[in-house]
């Protein structure tokens, strides 16, 4: 460990007196950014870390050839993932003529042998060299990194804890504890233990993750090899094999994301999401991980529920650790029963991460309150259409009546007319406070206003489109002409 820089003197320009002059801390890398558009660059080897890697190099705008004469099923999905450079899949082994050219390689192999080999023979190519899980082979080092192009802020730890760096990613808005160069350190020195005891990617992985979890409960005090046999006993205790984790992902602003929901991503292989989760949820996963989308979308296209079952089931078999992402909390119309039970009766180990609802996050996002001491004792959540899209037979209407509740109707707008009308024909005030609210708590969040007896035409005159929530009731009056000023204010649309 390096020790504090001290103060050093020079002498000032043009002067005979000494001044102090301030400089950087020592540091362990110099952090520098590569250009890769347009560049070739090469992957060998299909190890755990090798489809991100690809992933990596693609969004930079390099033209990537990966080489892999066994490639993974994650390996294979990536050519169909890239958005930038290219990605083109040789199913054989790497020859050195395959490098000429390459501006960039890394080697992805299993064996340090034809790891070593492969790295010669970049550098003779005259390529930066990169080796996936291998720091001491390589000219560069990949850190986590926090993608805001044109701005990107990248997180290196000198390839000792890059679990640890991706952790630091998702956290980067906080604050960065002084005590996290000494777990830094003990790292670096217990890596070479930690891989020699845990041959399987995931394991390995598992550790750094239970590492980075002691680091950040205790980030001022110094790791000792007491931390180290605890951390390795905890791993080797820990059941093996697959689960699958329903993890609500918040009706839309990523920063209503739970902690907890934050380590279910950062822990998953894989991730079926829906629709209707906000891309930028989707940053916080561990980079490793495969997503998949499942487009569960009201009226849309969409997969079979039977389909999803089966796959979320399957992954989980084959060891992966599933994360099932569903727009606002799994348990509120989200069918998550039909899951965890589809889990159950394979035995497949399965828990819940609730998550905030669109129901209170569209309150939230209005500042109404959704119960009021003098308007409104009781709330109901009610789904606006059967499993044929109809509007539902059976539901309460002396219940969605009642004066002194607040009714909140998810999946409504197909609906909207005819339940607002059967509504008031069952009892329902006509001049009852109705909000129709699109795309609740994103930048772009709108909200149409009006009573019972005209919210559907006021919709219909909207134009608005995107997913809605309808919130019924006179709670929602206490505070609308606030919730319509504020809306206004922040660039959202009140009609």
């Amino acid at each position: 460990m390096s020790t504090p820089r001290q103060p050093r003197e020079t002498r000032a320009a043009g002067t005979g007196r000494t001044a102090e002059v301030a400089g950087l801390e020592p540091l362990a890398v110099l952090p520098v950014f590569v250009p890769l558009q347009g560049k070739r660059a090469v992957l060998a080897g299909s190890n755990g870390g090798a489809p991100w890697k690809v992933k990596l190099l693609a969004a930079a705008g390099a033209d990537v050839d990966v080489y892999a004469p066994e490639p993974s099923e994650e390996l294979r999905a990536v050519p169909g993932e890239i958005v930038a450079g290219s990605v083109t899949l040789h199913e054989r082994q790497w020859h050195p003529a395959d490098l000429k050219g390459a501006a960039f390689c890394i080697g992805a192999m299993e064996d340090e042998t034809d790891c070593i080999e492969f790295v010669a023979a970049a550098r003779r190519a005259g390529a930066i060299v990169n080796a996936v899980d291998r720091p001491h082979l390589c000219d560069v080092k990949f850190g986590a990194i926090v993608n805001r192009s044109p701005m990107v802020v990248g997180i290196s730890t000198e390839g000792a804890a890059p679990v640890f760096g991706q952790t630091v990613r998702a956290r980067i808005e906080g604050m960065l504890p002084r005590g996290f160069k000494a777990w830094i350190g003990a790292a670096r020195d217990w890596r070479e233990e930690v891989t020699g005891r845990f041959h399987a990617f995931s394991d390995r992985r598992a550790f750094w993750e239970r590492f980075t979890d002691r680091a950040f409960a205790e980030p001022d005090r110094t790791p000792t090899e007491t931390d180290l046999a605890e951390l390795l006993g905890q791993t080797e205790a820990a059941p093996k094999g697959g689960a699958v984790t329903l993890v609500g992902a918040g009706p839309g602003d990523a920063e209503l994301l739970t902690l907890k929901a934050l380590r279910a991503l950062r822990n998953a292989d894989v991730i079926l999401y829906d629709d209707l989760v906000a891309p930028e949820i989707l940053d916080y996963a561990r980079r490793e991980a495969r997503t998949m989308l499942v487009g569960k979308t009201g009226h849309g296209p969409s997969c079979r529920q039977d389909d999803i079952n089966a796959l979320m089931v399957s992954l989980a078999r084959s060891g992966k650790q599933v994360v099932r992402l569903k727009s606002g909390d799994p348990l509120v119309f989200g069918r998550a029963g039909e899951e965890i039970d589809a889990c159950h009766q394979a035995g497949i180990p399965v828990s819940v991460v609730p998550g905030i609802s669109a129901a209170q996050g569209a309150a939230a996002s209005l500042t109404v309150s959704l119960t009021n001491r003098d308007a409104a004792r009781r709330l109901q959540f009610v789904t606006g259409h059967d499993r044929r899209g109809a509007l539902p037979e059976d539901l309460n209407w002396g219940a969605f009546a009642d004066p002194s509740v607040t009714t909140v109707v998810y999946m409504p707008k197909k609906t909207l007319r005819v339940l607002l009308e059967r509504a008031v024909a069952e009892g329902l005030a006509p001049t009852t406070t109705a909000l129709l609210v699109f795309k609740a708590t994103r930048p772009d969040q709108a909200v149409v206003s009006g009573t019972a007896a005209d919210l559907a035409d006021r919709v219909e005159a909207s134009g608005l489109e995107g997913p809605a929530l309808l919130m019924v009731g006179e709670a929602l009056s206490r505070g609308q002409a606030e919730a319509t000023a504020e809306t206004s204010e922040l660039g959202q649309v009140a009609v």
